[in-house]
């Protein structure tokens, strides 16, 4: 049953994709409001699916890395669909969904297994479920901050043309950075937090300092000096835009570490 829902997940947010990509180039209002539609019964699909899947395997299904990326995917259409509704945002979705639909196919192209935990195990979901938050805090600060560069490349070569007559002002991108840093960030922590946690009951250290854990940590460093600079030296605009999109680089790159290592429990 959970496979059946997420194909039919994978099918919608590919033409939700479609859509949004066609929206961003063209001068129709209906586009956007098709690729919404579309992208809302995905998004019912996809919970469908990881409702499914937790009655399946009895647990939270949020222990392995194919898992965790599902949730990521679900978790960023589910903040598209928020920022949308506040904000009528469309465009937005023309670069979020793209990657919730990359983030889906990845997590269906791993091999589908279902770990069976040690007890003390059954609360690693509380680690993954955290920081795969604080990761869709830091893709949307990532997409905002493309979005921003794009926005001030057009003003700057005064090409007022149908993309940047679609994205949002510079102050209100700079802005979606900020808050979405804000919100990553202390999810993030707790997550490195609780990990380190279920690590010393599972294996007795709270860092064993493999390539996942110690890219975590560099992330974590990169974007608390990120943070920081907002907040006391005022780093703002372009900066800022190019250190998100640098940070993001660093979350795909312990995503490619899980892998490496095998795709296993998250712990």
């Amino acid at each position: 049953m959970p496979v059946m829902f997420l194909m039919a997940t994978m099918g919608l947010y590919l033409a939700g994709t479609v859509f949004f990509l066609a929206y961003l180039l063209r001068r129709s209002e209906a586009l956007s409001k098709v690729a919404l539609g579309v992208t809302a019964i995905g998004f019912l699909s996809h919970t469908a699916a990881l409702v499914t899947r937790m009655t399946e395997v009895g647990h939270v299904p949020f222990t392995s890395f194919d898992e965790a990326m599902s949730f990521f995917s679900w978790a960023l259409v589910l903040v598209f669909l928020g920022v949308e509704l506040r904000h009528r945002i469309h465009v937005l979705g023309s670069f979020i969904l793209p990657l919730a639909l990359l983030s889906l196919l990845s997590a269906a192209a791993l091999p589908k297994e279902v770990p069976t935990l040690e007890p003390v195990l059954r609360t690693v979901w509380v680690h993954v479920t955290l920081s795969m938050l604080g990761t869709v805090g830091f893709a949307v600060a990532f997409v905002a901050g493309i979005m921003y560069l794009i926005q001030d490349g057009l003003l700057k070569s005064k090409r007022f043309n149908v993309l940047y007559a679609k994205l949002p002002p510079l102050d209100f991108l700079d802005r979606l950075n900020q808050q979405s840093i804000l919100m990553g960030f202390p999810l993030l922590t707790l997550g490195i937090i609780t990990g380190a946690i279920s690590a010393e009951f599972a294996r007795g250290s709270y860092l064993n300092w493999n390539p996942e854990q110690t890219w975590a940590l560099v992330t974590w460093v990169f974007y608390f000096a990120v943070l920081m600079g907002r907040i006391t030296v005022g780093w703002r605009a372009k900066r800022a835009a190019y250190l998100t999109i640098i940070g993001f680089a660093g979350v795909i790159l312990t995503f490619i570490g899980v892998v490496v290592k095998g795709h296993g429990p998250v712990a």
